[in-house]
């Protein structure tokens, strides 16, 4: 499935006068794009290649989160085998701000990604899930809004 997303950059002047437009007229006006309110609450990103490359562009990332100057927490739902607390160390992250959690049986890493977005204790949850099917999204987002909280799902390839 294709999601449309908007990307706000300014366009570089260079392509302008290519394209017959002034420097200011957006590509896309601001209406023919499909928004919903869920938007803001969840984001994606995917990650293709060798596990190491992957985890070096998904630091920087974490370690920013993990700085967050809200004092609710960053958490991590069923991270891969390879986030260890000792990549997490090396990577820089305020590990006094992560929690870390794995289903137990019976439960779904959807369903504690769900729950941890709800009650409002994280300003990030961050789930390894995929794919991620439309109705998991809105779950997701809904979640999100409900906890005042924002839900990052990231897929590894």
């Amino acid at each position: 499935m294709y999601v449309q997303q908007s990307f706000e950059r300014p366009q570089l002047p260079l392509f302008d006068a290519f394209l017959g437009r002034t420097p200011n007229e957006p590509l896309v006006a601001a209406d023919d794009i499909p928004r919903r309110e869920d938007d803001q609450a969840f984001s994606e990103l995917a990650l293709r290649g060798a596990a190491g490359h992957c985890l070096h562009l998904l630091a920087p990332i974490l370690r920013e989160l993990s700085q967050n100057q809200d004092a609710r927490w960053l958490t991590l739902v069923a991270p891969p085998a390879s986030l260890t607390q000792s990549w997490l160390r090396d990577a820089g992250l305020n590990r006094e701000r992560i929690l870390l959690l794995h289903p137990r049986q019976g439960q779904n890493a959807v369903e504690l990604a769900e729950e941890a977005l709800k009650l409002g204790r994280s300003h990030t949850v961050i789930s390894w899930l995929h794919p991620v099917e439309s109705s998991t999204r809105q779950r997701l987002a809904q979640a999100a809004n409900t906890g005042g909280a924002q839900s990052l799902n990231i897929s590894l390839g």
